[in-house]
């Protein structure tokens, strides 16, 4: 079986660049196909794969830039990846991992974290959302064009693969597959780093790339008003806007942390905040397998993941309805009044149930029987 993975840009980190390490260790003589590799943005392990970047490469391996730069030059890089050669194709991606050239007859399997924002999904942006007149009849252009260009690769995929039940209903409704699309939640990876603190301490945790639709200035609003400790773990092309609306003292933030460092971060934490409608979540299971709750918005992936606090039984979450942040700063003085209830051990198991191996055996399972039938 000649496999190859493929992967949109490996130049961040990301939930989908950890399920790609996944897919390296289910299949670690696999080549790795992406757009542009940036080895000092993105997961050190990726230093021992064999990677191989399009052209796009030399023009840029910067996320920022390469966003500016994706259409059309990303597309078209993409695109002149001829991977002919490879009998299977596992693709994790969201926007152009599909658009690479592949042999008629071969298998292509797309683990596919939700259809390309840009195309399906806009209101996501920011640069589109607050756009005009002529700028957005330009953005609407460029949107039908990249639409056109998505669903028509998206077609040659044989077997779509989703993390929940709502991508799998996006994916449904954008692409509508012939076959039957398969969810696999996408597994924590290196769990054991993770661990419980005996002692955590007062700070609240959040962990996201600095971007539009993660709603981190949902979570600085709300902790300006709070005055309540909040760490901030991340970057991103809007960490500067965000750090200009804070006004507390009691928010800091960190970025480039260690593993090390971070693991330290989620064991002590009183509690994890996630603001955003996320199609999965990984971070807030990363909270969990340190043993604490998570504070979330209602919507997305962790309706599927987490164990939502009601009338005093065992929780890993407390859920807020509407993403305000009147909502979350009830959320979390709500948090405060039934923390009692959260048990660190019984969070820390509901992390277990996403085990990295129990994944990597599913992911070789289905690939090996689409090859057999």
């Amino acid at each position: 079986m000649n496999i190859a993975i493929v992967h949109d840009h490996l130049t961040c980190k990301g939930g989908g660049e950890r399920v790609a390490l996944t897919f390296h260790r289910a299949f670690p003589s696999a080549p790795i196909y992406t757009l542009s590799y940036n080895p000092e943005a993105t997961f050190e392990e990726f230093k021992d794969c064999n990677i191989k970047s399009s052209w796009f490469q030399r023009i840029t391996n910067d996320q920022g830039r390469l966003k500016k730069l994706f259409f059309p030059l990303g597309i078209l890089a993409m695109r002149s990846l001829n991977l002919d050669s490879y009998d299977v194709i596992l693709i994790s991606g969201t926007n152009c991992a599909k658009y690479i050239r592949v042999n008629e007859k071969a298998v292509v399997i797309n683990y596919c974290y939700t259809p390309f924002r840009l195309a399906w999904n806009p209101t996501s942006y920011s640069e589109y959302s607050n756009s005009k007149g002529l700028k957005r009849h330009i953005f609407d252009l460029v949107i039908k064009i990249l639409r056109h260009i998505d669903i028509s690769h998206a077609k040659r995929t044989n077997h779509f693969l989703a993390m929940t039940i709502e991508t799998k209903l996006r994916i449904q409704h954008s692409y509508q597959p012939i076959n039957e699309i398969t969810i696999f939640n996408p597994p924590v990876n290196n769990i054991d780093s993770y661990y419980i603190s005996k002692h955590p301490k007062k700070y609240y945790l959040l962990v996201s790339r600095m971007e539009f639709y993660k709603k981190v200035d949902l979570a600085i609003l709300a902790f300006n008003k709070l005055q309540l400790p909040l760490i901030i773990v991340g970057k991103g092309t809007q960490e500067e806007n965000l750090k200009a609306i804070v006004s507390s003292k009691h928010i800091l933030f960190e970025k480039n942390v260690s593993p090390e460092r971070l693991a330290d971060l989620y064991s002590n934490c009183k509690a994890f905040l996630f603001p955003q409608h996320e199609d999965y979540g990984l971070t807030a299971l990363e909270a969990n397998a340190s043993g604490r709750p998570v504070i979330a918005y209602k919507k997305g992936g962790v309706i599927d993941t987490q164990i939502p606090y009601e009338n005093d039984n065992k929780a890993t979450a407390l859920f807020f309805d509407l993403q305000t942040e009147e909502c979350l700063i009830e959320a979390v003085k709500r948090f405060e009044a039934v923390e009692k209830y959260f048990d660190s051990e019984f969070i820390r198991s509901n992390a277990q149930r996403f085990n990295e191996n129990q994944f990597i055996k599913n992911i070789q399972g289905f690939v090996r029987h689409k090859i057999l039938h």
